[in-house]
């Protein structure tokens, strides 16, 4: 139907079984991809960044994650339907190649790449300071080092590697947060034998000040805050593009992604925002889980939060090399990059994707440590729009792929949007709306995000387009 990066099982493939440049290979098995998916949408963010979201919205908050939690079930709706009829490492950036033009592939394809590099950087410092603060004799950007080498090894050594580890880490976590949210859940219902925790109860969503205490405005702005942490919730579909039965899993991810939101957001917000009053200066101190912890009196609630959120840093990065390198080899594949990122080796390993994604990772890492309120400041707030932009141009691709599904192979729509078209231009409306709001915000920094984030997609633009131009005029001068 669309052309795509060639996957191959192992030993079939353009050259022998074995030889370098075969193309990826199917090596992720559907064990790999169940548990990418539901952790994919687990980021560290929700355990370090929630805190700020309840003290501007209070219970309300819950409201926020519902809005955002919404948006991002139509969207992985959309791409789903997309990526079950033609499953691919470069996901979007592909579909979006064929239903928009080739300039919109480029370039959402390289934005989505600058955004996962600069998140290795972020998530290897968070990782590292509490490495450090466990085993203060190595240095911090020395255990940031550490973590980057090995997992760097682990996605050069194959697929079945990434994913293995991708499934342990995501294991913990998944079993970590159900086990806050039945724990929790039992204290706020009063059904927890041998915990004393007065604050905790229902009534902490109506008190203080009600459940909006800040205004139904407040629920937009915990919107701008809480979207960013929803990031990765379409990895499974890159994955899918590796995996045993890529339209399966495809399938599986997009059709679970409502329960995934709704127990692993939702459910672990009420419990934080039930256990303890919203404006506790606790959650400000402390963050909202391990707050939460506190108030059950759990011991070394601290340290093990710090766990938790080490395990969802490691995915984190494990999943951002993967991605990164994969969306690299899509763009190689289709000539928006260089050849040598399609070059896969014997094992199926796109090698030359996985260190350049991991040497920019490294540049990063240094100007975090070297140059943090400028030049490191810059490329976060210069990345930090670009998840906005993936889903609407999911959005524009998905409204045109429908059609062209339809006309080419219509047996291969085994997932379909809902509502269509309706739903589809509702999204995009919403997510106009979100970019157009964040301008107005200055106190979050919502406005800076925005302007430099259109800035740089601007700049890819512009090359996207210039090389489309020149390939036209070769491809004219070709035919004189």
């Amino acid at each position: 139907m669309t052309s795509q990066p060639t996957l191959n099982k192992a030993g079939d493939g353009p050259g022998k079984p074995g030889e370098p440049g075969s193309g990826l290979q199917a090596g992720l098995k559907n064990r790999h991809l169940s548990m990418i998916a539901i952790g994919g949408v687990i980021g560290a963010g929700l355990f370090v960044g929630s805190s700020s979201g309840i003290a501007t919205a209070g219970p309300g908050i819950l409201l926020s994650y519902a809005l955002v939690g919404t948006l991002v079930v139509l969207v992985m709706r959309m791409l789903g339907e997309m990526s079950a009829a033609n499953p691919t490492s470069g996901s979007f950036s592909a579909h979006a190649d064929r239903a928009l033009g080739p300039w919109a592939g480029f370039s959402i394809g390289w934005l989505y790449w600058f955004f996962w590099v600069v998140v290795l950087a972020v998530e290897a410092t968070a990782g590292a300071k509490i490495l450090e603060g466990w085993i203060p004799a190595v240095p911090q950007w020395g255990w940031a080092l550490i973590v980057m080498v090995v997992l760097t090894a682990t996605n050069l050594a194959s697929v079945g590697s990434y994913g293995e580890f991708e499934f342990w880490f995501a294991g913990i976590k998944v079993v970590a947060i159900a086990a806050f949210i039945v724990v929790g859940g039992l204290a706020v219902f009063g059904l927890l034998p041998g915990v004393d925790s007065e604050q905790a109860g229902l009534a902490n969503l109506t008190e203080h000040g009600g459940f909006l205490p800040n205004g139904a405005g407040a629920i937009l702005t915990g919107v701008l805050l809480v979207v960013f942490s929803f990031m990765g919730s379409e990895i499974p579909t890159l994955a899918a593009g590796e995996s045993e039965d890529p339209q399966r899993a495809v399938t599986k991810a997009t059709n679970s992604i409502i329960w995934r939101i709704a127990v692993f957001y939702l459910g672990s917000i009420f419990v934080v925002v039930a256990l303890l009053p919203w404006d506790s200066q606790s959650i400000v101190d402390q963050g909202s889980y391990v707050a939460a912890l506190d108030s059950l009196g759990i011991a070394n609630a601290g340290q093990i939060m710090n766990f938790i959120v080490l395990t969802s840093v490691l995915s984190c990065l494990n999943s951002g090399l993967y991605t990164a390198s994969r969306m690299a080899f899509s763009l190689g594949e289709r000539g928006d990059a260089p050849k040598a990122f399609a070059r896969t080796t014997s094992r199926g390993v796109p090698r030359t994707a996985i260190l350049v994604s991991v040497v920019f990772g490294f540049v990063a890492v240094f100007f975090n440590y070297e140059f943090p309120d400028s030049v490191f400041l810059f490329l976060v707030n210069s990345s930090g729009a670009v998840a906005l932009f993936v889903w609407l141009v999911i959005c524009f691709s998905q409204l045109r792929m429908r059609r062209i599904i339809q006309a080419e192979a219509p047996e291969r729509l085994v997932v379909r949007m809902w509502l269509f078209p309706y739903l589809t231009w509702a999204a995009a409306a919403v997510i106009v709306f979100v970019l157009g709001y964040m301008l107005t915000d200055t106190e979050h920094n919502g406005r800076t995000t925005v302007l430099l984030s259109l800035l740089v997609a601007a700049l890819v633009l512009v090359v996207a387009v210039v090389k489309q131009r020149v390939a036209a005029r070769k491809a004219l001068a070709g035919r004189d």
